[in-house]
């Protein structure tokens, strides 16, 4: 099972370690962080973000259409009771290269990426404690 850690840095700073690569994790100026990294929100619509975007560039690949330029941008609004994102919206860019009728393909690719459908069949979630090593304890 594939597998990372988050780590506690100092104030609302925290680092993501995942193989060989580190990721910092802060909130904003504004909402009491230093804005060393980005926030946990943005982490996660960028991660969709991320993946609409390979879906896209493997589809162009394997049908030998131009992958460049190729953009995602994301938006979202929050919502609370409980506090979470509301919706979110993602445009994808492509060339113009792309004929007409393989445009509705790339975006029906796209629209059935890995985390996308993980918000259709959301997965089991179990938060618990971890027994740590604490010798000062």
């Amino acid at each position: 099972m594939p597998s990372l850690c988050v780590t506690h840095d100092e104030a609302d700073r925290f680092t993501v370690c995942v193989r060989n690569h580190e990721l910092a994790v802060d909130q904003p100026i504004g909402d009491g962080g230093d804005d060393t990294g980005l926030s946990p929100v943005e982490m996660f619509v960028a991660s969709l973000a991320a993946c609409v975007g390979h879906y896209a560039r493997r589809y162009l690949h394997r049908h030998q259409l131009p992958e460049d330029p190729l953009t995602v941008s994301a938006h979202w609004t929050m919502a609370d009771k409980p506090p979470r994102i509301g919706s979110m919206r993602f445009d994808l860019g492509i060339s113009d290269e792309v004929p007409p009728e393989r445009r509705r393909a790339v975006l029906a690719v796209a629209s059935h990426c890995t985390l996308h459908n993980t918000f259709v069949a959301p997965p089991d979630i179990d938060i618990g404690l971890a027994e740590l090593d604490n010798p000062a304890a």
